[in-house]
This record gives C-alpha cells, sequence and structure tokens, in this order.
C-alpha cells in the first residue's frame, strides 16, 4: 500500500503527463475537484497549456454551488465555464430510478467531453477518490465506459488524504462538506419536483446555522428525516421545538431524526439489501 507521501508523488507526475496537453475538468467547486483544479494548474505552468475548468449546473444541484465554483477557480487561476442542462428530461431520470446516478453521469460526461472537443482537448478528467470506489456509485460505470480519467483514484486517495492534500495548499473549500445532487433526499421510484428539491435544500441550509457540519433532511412522502453526525445529535435535540415548529410550516407532517446519524447513501440502503 502506498503511503501518503508516495500518493503525492504519484498524483503530481500523473498531473504533469496530462498537462502536456489542454484539459477538461469536471469541477464542481468540492474538495476533490478543486485540489485537482490546483495541481493541474500548477502542472501546467512549464507546458503552457490550459486547463478548464467546466462546471455542469441542473435543477439537481444546490444553486450555491455555482457561485462556489466560480470563485474557487478564479482562486486557482483557471478559465471557467458553466454548462446548463435540463436533467430531469434529457436524463430520464424524472421518476429517481435505481440507476438514476449512471444515466445522470452518462448525460452530463457526455456533454462535458463535447465541450471539451470545443475547446480543442482530448481530455476530460474529474474527481473520483479511493473511497468512492467501495462504495455504491453506480456513476462510476458511465465514467469507465466514456473514458473519463480519475487521477485521485487513480493515486489512492482516500478522502482524509484529499482534504490534507488540499489544505496544505490552502484551498479555501478544504473542508466544504460535500454536496450531493437534491434527488438523493428522495426513495427511488419518487418523482422528483424542482420546488420540493429547492424547499429541502432551503431547510438543510437554515439547518446549518445552529452549527451543523454535515445535514441531510431525506424526505418519506410527508416524513422529515433528519441526518447529522452522531456527535452532533445533542444538539439537533436541544433545538428540537424549532426545528420541528419550522419543517412542520414547511408541509411535513412528521419529523424524525435518524438516530444513526448522518451517513452517505442512506438511501441506497434498502435497495443493497433487497
Amino acid at each position: 500500500m502506498k503511503t501518503y507521501e508516495e500518493k503525492k508523488k504519484f498524483l503530481h507526475e500523473r498531473a504533469a503527463s496530462l498537462m502536456k496537453e489542454d484539459l477538461v475538468l469536471a469541477f464542481s467547486g468540492g474538495v476533490d475537484s478543486s485540489l485537482l483544479l490546483k495541481i493541474f494548474c500548477e502542472a501546467a505552468k512549464p507546458f503552457r497549456t490550459t486547463v478548464y475548468a467546466v462546471t455542469v449546473h441542473t435543477e439537481l444541484h444546490p444553486l450555491k454551488d455555482i457561485k462556489i465554483a466560480r470563485q474557487v477557480a478564479k482562486e486557482a487561476g483557471a478559465q471557467h465555464f458553466v454548462v446548463y442542462i435540463n436533467e430531469l428530461q434529457e436524463a430520464d431520470i424524472r421518476f429517481n430510478p435505481k440507476d438514476r446516478c449512471y444515466r445522470c453521469k452518462t448525460l452530463l460526461f457526455g456533454r462535458l467531453k463535447e465541450k471539451a472537443k470545443e475547446l480543442g482537448a482530448d481530455t476530460v478528467a474529474e474527481g473520483t477518490n479511493e473511497d468512492d470506489l467501495h462504495v455504491y456509485r453506480p456513476g462510476i460505470r458511465a465514467l469507465q465506459e466514456l473514458g473519463i480519467i480519475s487521477p485521485l483514484a487513480e493515486s489512492g486517495f482516500t478522502k482524509a488524504e484529499v482534504r490534507k492534500l488540499a489544505q496544505e495548499y490552502g484551498i479555501s473549500v478544504a473542508n466544504r462538506p460535500s454536496t450531493p445532487c437534491m434527488a438523493t433526499r428522495f426513495p427511488y421510484g419518487t418523482e422528483l419536483d424542482c420546488e420540493k428539491m429547492r424547499q429541502v435544500e432551503e431547510e438543510e441550509e437554515w439547518l446549518k446555522t445552529f452549527g451543523f457540519y454535515n445535514v441531510r433532511i431525506r424526505v418519506h412522502d410527508d416524513t422529515a428525516r433528519i441526518e447529522v453526525d452522531e456527535k452532533d445529535l445533542p444538539l439537533l435535540l436541544k433545538h428540537r421545538e424549532k426545528i420541528v415548529r419550522r419543517l412542520k410550516k414547511s408541509g411535513y407532517t412528521y419529523v424524525t431524526v435518524d438516530l444513526e446519524g448522518f451517513r452517505s447513501g442512506s438511501m441506497d440502503i434498502q435497495d443493497r439489501h433487497s
């Protein structure tokens, strides 16, 4: 198994080999793609090549992501583009199918490859890390089919190591929580509605004002199931009355707390065990 320093060396060498030519990076503004953007921009300097940071924005992604992506791309000195896609219609995911992630990644990265061709770049890279390879991530198959490069996963970087290196570089989003698409808040088979997804987004942002790091509201019909990090459960209960009042005003009949705490992909658990 590679040490952290060995992984860093491999990643920088990989970036140097890739940046001999112009490259498109799928750029969300999260810590994974932000770290890659910084490393690619540094690796491009000797070759005078260009890193194009391309953010795909759809109705399934939090609105604040665009603002953050623009800021981080500016900090890195990269050329930044935003591609807008109607994901609900074009990816045929209106009823939140079990292969939603695969359909979405196929559509989004297909468009990124088109953008790369338009910009004269042959390579598209993205920020999947080692940890992502060991959990339910059906979209990874789409990346493989489309020939998308994942340097962090190739290097063996875990999420914790990504954050560590991002902090070493002084990247502003080094400690930013993950922000998966809003469809992950609803069970498979549920009709996805833009208004409902924006409502969940607003309520999660409001909950974060209490000091929570990870927050998810999983919606089961008229029930809001709240997930926060296990250590923050006492804080959640401290503000119980305010939270219940707010969420009931938003239309939820029942407001519950998940005693297992936050875990990524909790909506996938039932499907994996069925």
